[in-house]
């Protein structure tokens, strides 16, 4: 069997302050390097974009949300060779595929404490502090730009 890319969904999620301005939500992963990141995981066989992303939300986080729509960007990456000495599979890399949601009203964030073990609420010029990978942050950029369009 060849190399491929796994599926994956994340979610940007948006919520508004009370004085109206935007916040995007992060969570923490539990390792070294890279560790903030928008809510993502595997998109499972016959699962669409938008049920992969919120159930992965659910998971980690606990809160529900309203979508908003989809990008048509989509952020490939490779698995360090390190971590592929792990998998006993052939998956080299993931595709990441994002949707793009608001907070319902009274919801608030639970991290799963397993795979996530926090969580914050940034405003997007913020983003820079907490994502360095300038490949990924770039991405970030964009996403959050086009996110905002459909608030």
């Amino acid at each position: 069997m060849s190399d491929y890319y796994r599926a994956c969904a994340s979610i940007v999620v948006f919520r508004k302050t009370q004085d109206g301005k935007v916040q995007v939500l992060l969570l923490h992963k539990q390792r070294k390097r890279d560790a903030w990141q928008f809510p993502q995981g595997g998109q499972e066989e016959g699962e669409s974009l938008k049920e992969a992303a919120q159930r992965e939300l659910k998971e980690e986080a606990d809160v529900s949300v309203h979508v908003l729509g989809t990008s048509e960007k989509v952020y490939q990456y490779d698995f360090p060779a390190s971590y592929r000495r792990f998998r006993p599979d052939n998956v080299c890399g993931q595709r990441v595929q994002y949707v793009f949601a608001r907070l319902k009203d009274g919801e608030t964030v639970q991290v799963d404490e397993d795979e996530i073990d926090d969580h914050m609420w940034i405003f997007p010029e913020q983003i820079g502090k907490h994502i360095r990978r300038k490949k990924y942050l770039g991405f970030a950029l964009m996403l959050l730009e086009e996110g905002q369009a459909l608030l």
